[in-house]
């Protein structure tokens, strides 16, 4: 573990911020910008993996466990996410036969 953790810290830890921040704004940029259901949930999930990455790099710097615990709880809500996420693309889909998120708005009751 001693091992593990001394290389993370060799690395700097701007280049972990620098990483994680270019992840996220990906992310944001895709969700904004793309109009397919499913690259908009593979956006978030790029957002929440930033986010993890971040959490694990301050955890490690600081030489506590917590943050690497609340990245294991994120994991674990992002996968209920994605299941309920498809679930709903899945029906919608088989609605609509299309994935497009503008005519979802035409599905109101």
């Amino acid at each position: 573990m001693g091992e593990a953790n001394s290389f993370i810290q060799a690395v700097p830890l701007e280049y972990f911020i620098i990483l994680s921040s270019v992840l996220f704004s990906l992310g944001v940029l895709g969700v904004l910008i793309r109009k397919n259901a499913i690259i908009i949930l593979g956006c978030v999930e790029l957002m929440l993996n930033s986010v993890n990455l971040m959490l694990a790099a301050f955890s490690s710097y600081k030489g506590d466990g917590n943050g690497q615990i609340l990245v294991f709880f994120i994991m674990v809500v992002a996968a209920a996410e994605v299941a309920v996420g498809l679930a709903i693309i899945a029906m919608l889909y088989r609605n609509t036969k299309s994935v497009d998120i503008s005519i979802f708005n035409k599905l109101r009751g």
